[in-house]
């Protein structure tokens, strides 16, 4: 359990870093600007690999180690193609954090650890916990279905999820999914938690690369406003626009899984959150951007939820 006074927990400890913190690697939206700037406010700053190009991805690496002294990892989604173009480069670049997701942890594990890596994978249920730990990563992500983007199939959420995970792993857990404020990080912390992953909050930022018509679009939303879909092919959480109608019309009209691939078709998420199309892109942000009402530099959020879980305590404490 986390200490109070210190904010010492498993998580800082293993990351070296001073606020349990850790900013999700987005596609289109966690570049370098970002990852360093998390990081340089006590955080730990993710590089969202899923949406670069290996060379890209070594520019971004390149250009975050000489924004920040601190630590910080890439988020490699395992779906994504080149995938061993980019390990190769993260462990050439000697970056010495990795997260893994949507895919198997034992793919990378063992080889990224024996080049001294730490390896946390993201997962959405108990039954992937235990096979992460098996596997010999060092933490996991235990995501609700809360979260933006890629999704579990389950819908379970995270207040359910938190508890479930941390009674079978002997491993650091970071909560993930519906976390934006400092009271919800408490919460996720007195359930179980080592530390918390934010990433909808990190979008509505001024270093986040996505689209500004996009964090406007975030920053509009309200209750219900995103919908989990597309479980077909793989779950993803949207924000409901033109392209979303175009979905639930194709299941309306009983839509197999290849008219649905054909319907998403490529790059539909890069079209959307990275160059600003509001109407045919898909819009990747979790149920808390209802809660999201302002853009901010990435340090003030981050300063303002240990503000925040700092007075929470205080309140619980009287209670």
């Amino acid at each position: 359990m986390f200490t109070f006074k210190t904010m010492n927990t498993r998580i800082t400890e293993l990351f070296g870093i001073e606020h349990p913190i850790i900013q999700a690697g987005m596609v289109w939206a966690s570049g370098w600007r970002l990852a360093s700037a998390v990081s340089n406010a006590g955080g730990l700053g993710l590089i969202g690999a899923g949406s670069m190009y290996p060379e890209v991805l070594r520019e971004h690496i390149q250009k975050c180690r000489r924004a920040t002294e601190f630590p910080f990892g890439v988020n490699v989604p395992l779906m994504y193609p080149d995938v061993d173009k980019l390990m190769d480069i993260i462990v050439e670049l000697g970056v010495k954090i990795v997260f893994t997701s949507a895919g198997n942890p034992k793919t990378y594990t063992s080889s990224l650890k024996q080049k001294g890596i730490t390896v946390v994978h993201v997962v959405s249920s108990v039954k992937f916990a235990l096979k992460a730990q098996d596997a010999g990563v060092d933490a996991i992500v235990a995501e609700g279905f809360e979260a933006g983007g890629h999704n579990g199939r389950d819908e379970t959420t995270t207040l359910t999820l938190i508890p479930s995970v941390k009674a079978k792993i002997k491993i650091p857990l970071i909560a993930a999914g519906g976390i934006a404020t400092g009271r919800a990080m408490l919460a996720a912390m007195v359930l179980g938690a080592d530390g918390v992953q934010v990433g909808s909050r990190f979008v509505a930022s001024h270093e986040a690369s996505s689209h500004e018509l996009f964090k406007q679009k975030v920053l509009e939303a309200g209750e219900g406003d995103t919908h989990l879909t597309l479980k077909e092919l793989a779950p993803v959480r949207l924000l409901k626009n033109k392209f979303y109608n175009d979905v639930q019309q194709a299941y309306a009209h009983g839509a197999t899984t290849e008219e649905l691939t054909d319907l998403l078709g490529r790059a539909r998420a890069k079209r959307g959150m990275f160059e600003g199309d509001m109407d045919e892109g898909e819009l990747e942000i979790g149920q808390v951007s209802a809660l999201i009402h302002e853009i901010k530099p990435a340090a003030d959020i981050v300063a303002d939820m240990m503000a925040e879980f700092k007075s929470a305590k205080v309140e619980v404490g009287t209670l």
